[in-house]
């Protein structure tokens, strides 16, 4: 919530099924039963009532928040003559207005960034923290004009445009007459093309949270698969963030079924569109990616190899001893634990292991406490002892998610290594081939 000058309360509410912008209608005191702006006879100063009601101030199909797992967001300030500057997600990516309280003109702002947040007033304009799809993030003033200015980027980068892989929003059909959404990044290289009439591999990436989403600003994570001939193709399945309440609590109860349906329909999608070869369809993931990722490979036969990085791999395990802020996540994603330990069960890959038949590599941290190496390593051993072809690459002293240089690296090229060995090339460059058992 902010307060404008004049003193009316802001907010951001999902009551009409999408994160919109609402204000009060009069600034000032209100009874609990009275009409805005109305206020009751003996009531202090500033307090409102708990009937109050406001009209959204820009109402659109689209968020103005993000969820409030993630701190400290800051999507929408005042400009010092009243008017708001708003940060919004719509059509896969990031937008921002100017909105008048008095109108509900918005009025969006022609800017080359593909994601925004971080919105604050400064000067005649605002600051925030900015990238595209060819620029890293970094902390930019924006003019009411649409002139931009970067403070300081978050990296160095010299890299010649024509490498990077633009992506293409898709909305596609998926299982229960849904549709889903992702991001399709075509593999670029400019000294390089593939053998005359034969499509490129495909990697699906099944982002982690679950209910995080998909970010249309530079990856170099992406670009490193892309530059190599892949196409990758980054699944904002049911349940992320960013097209509404009704998607985003479509992974209730379904987690571990309708997120694997959708990476599954992504992949198809671009095969019946002639974008990749069907035969050479790879997943990989992060965390609950990473869960994402071992279902796909454990519950379907759609893929030809997929690569887990820190994933769950037992849900039982993760609800009994994940940190605290998350402890009880999964009673909304799975069901109340432990009484429906059944279902846990039933949708961890460890216990389904004997239906796992192809190539996985696990990636871990030693030092893990959101997902432990356990998780891992009883995947591990459930692999060997089914005969499935997998590798296994632990990194001492990193926790969730890889920070050190030397790891992210290591990890890229192992993974390449794994993928060379299962699909039979030869990966250009001198990396350190990864130890493929069975």
């Amino acid at each position: 919530p902010r307060w404008s000058p004049d003193g009316r309360l802001h907010w951001v509410s999902d009551r009409t099924g999408w994160w919109n912008l609402y204000g009060e209608e009069e600034p000032g005191l209100r009874g609990p039963n009275e009409e805005p702006g109305l206020r009751g006879p003996n009531e202090e100063p500033g307090l409102r009532g708990p009937n109050a009601v406001a009209e959204p101030l820009a109402p659109r199909p689209a968020e103005f928040s993000g969820p409030d797992w993630v701190f400290g967001q800051s999507t929408f300030a005042f400009l010092g003559d009243g008017r708001l500057v708003a940060a919004w997600a719509e059509g896969g990516s990031d937008h921002v207005g100017v909105l008048d309280p008095a109108t509900g003109e918005l009025e969006e702002l022609p800017l080359p960034f593909s994601s925004i947040s971080a919105v604050q007033p400064h000067g005649n304009g605002l600051v925030a923290l900015a990238a595209s799809a060819v620029a890293a993030a970094a902390v930019v003033t924006i003019g009411l004009d649409g002139g931009t200015e970067v403070l300081r980027r978050s990296r160095d980068i010299d890299l010649d445009p024509a490498w990077l892989s633009r992506p293409e929003a898709l909305t596609f059909p998926t299982t229960d007459g849904a549709a889903a959404h992702a991001l399709w990044y075509p593999p670029t290289n400019p000294d390089h093309e593939g053998p005359p009439g034969e499509r490129p591999p495909l990697i699906v990436v099944s982002h982690g949270g679950p209910t995080s989403s998909a970010s249309a600003s530079l990856n170099l994570a992406v670009q490193f698969w892309t530059t190599r001939g892949f196409g990758v193709v980054d699944v904002d399945y049911r349940g992320s963030t960013g097209y509404g309440r009704e998607y985003r609590r479509a992974l209730e109860g379904r987690w571990g079924v309708a997120d694997v349906d959708d990476c599954v329909a992504a992949a198809r999608y671009l095969v019946e569109r002639g974008d990749v070869d069907g035969r050479r369809l790879l997943i990989r993931g992060g965390s609950a990616g990473g869960f994402t990722t071992l279902c796909a490979l454990t519950f379907r036969d759609t893929f030809a190899a997929g690569a887990s990085l820190y994933g769950v791999a037992d849900l039982a395990a993760l609800a009994a001893d994940t940190h605290k802020f998350e402890s009880r996540y999964l009673d909304r994603l799975v069901g109340p634990w432990p009484e429906a330990a059944d279902l846990y069960r039933d949708r961890s890959p460890l216990h389904a292991a004997d239906r796992l038949s192809c190539p996985v590599i696990l990636l871990q941290g030693t030092e893990d406490r959101v997902v432990p190496p356990a998780q891992a390593e009883v995947m591990v051993e459930a692999l060997r002892a089914k005969g499935v072809p997998f590798a296994y690459v632990s990194f001492p002293g990193e926790q969730h998610g890889f920070r050190r240089a030397e790891t992210i690296r290591r990890a890229a090229e192992a993974e390449l290594s794994f993928y060379g060995q299962i699909l039979g090339f030869e990966p250009a460059g001198a990396i350190e081939p990864v130890t493929v058992e069975r």
